[in-house]
């Protein structure tokens, strides 16, 4: 179960530092549109967990502080069913709730104008529409509006962009719709040191090729000792070719993922993020 602080700090957020919002860009592959500190609490959870939260496309990445290079957990919204209203709990913090299609997540902000503002841009990226709240100030209007353009403008280019055109941020942006889950936009090196230091996620990775315009498998797979070992998947029209001994060619990326868990009679795992306990719901 998630576990830690219920108080969010009190200093003011600055900006992450270049270096560190280029990182969580690569890793992302997605803009940001809005950032802050975040307390979350699943449903049937008794406590919240702080979390530097950020809004990248219709994606909430959390963080466990405002320094880390790579986020701990990760929440698809684009199918969000409602937001409550914003409501002040006992020690002034603001508390809404959404509702997905897998279950409720409640969020809690430092105060009602930060929830207020969370929650505008949470239903302006994924309503495509900003929220007529009157209790927004202008200033806040203007940016969701800015926010807004930006992500029509990145959901046209995402349906737009021949596969075999893609860059490397589309490539990891198309993951909202098309993309299996053990899709990450990172380097061969990334891609090594995530399966090696989390083994409990699974074992493959799909994620850009090394020339942005196709794909690779990563695999970790224990033959006496731990092997790594990398496949080249290119793009052909609208199918996708496993560059193996003996070529295969499949028609969608999720069927690339699903042959080689089948081929390995399930020994290789698709590597998904674990973002709860076992007896905890699915973020």
């Amino acid at each position: 179960m998630l576990r830690g602080i219920t108080q969010q700090p009190e200093e003011t957020p600055q900006p992450a530092p270049r270096r560190l919002f280029h990182e969580r860009q690569r890793a992302t592959g997605l803009p940001l549109y809005f950032q802050g500190y975040l307390s979350v609490r699943h449903s049937g959870c008794q406590e919240f967990r702080v979390y530097w939260t950020e809004l990248r496309g219709t994606m909430l990445f959390f963080y466990d502080d405002m320094k880390a290079p790579t986020y701990s957990q990760k929440l698809d919204i684009s199918a969000l069913t409602s937001a409550s209203d914003v409501y002040p709990d006992e020690n002034g913090s603001a508390q809404f709730i959404l509702t997905l299609s897998n279950g409720e997540l409640e969020l809690k902000a430092n105060d009602c104008e930060c929830g207020k503002e969370w929650k505008g841009f949470i239903l302006t990226v994924t309503k495509l529409s900003v929220p007529p709240d009157e209790s927004l100030l202008p200033g806040q209007l203007t940016r969701m509006h800015e926010v807004l353009e930006k992500e029509k403008k990145r959901r046209i280019m995402l349906h737009s962009c021949p596969s075999t055109s893609l860059n490397r941020e589309s490539l990891s942006s198309s993951t909202l719709t098309t993309m299996p889950a053990c899709f990450y936009a990172v380097s061969r090196q990334e891609a090594m040191d995530m399966l090696e230091k989390n083994p409990s996620c699974g074992n493959l990775i799909l994620r850009p090729g090394s020339d942005s315009k196709n794909y690779a498998i990563t695999i970790r797979h224990e033959l006496g000792a731990p092997r790594l070992k990398h496949y080249k998947v290119m793009s052909k029209g609208k199918s996708y070719l496993i560059e193996l001994e003996r070529k295969v060619t499949l028609p969608s990326l999720q069927d690339v993922v699903n042959y080689f868990v089948t081929q390995t009679r399930g020994n290789l795992k698709p590597f998904v993020i674990q973002t709860h306990a076992a007896d905890d719901p699915v973020f």
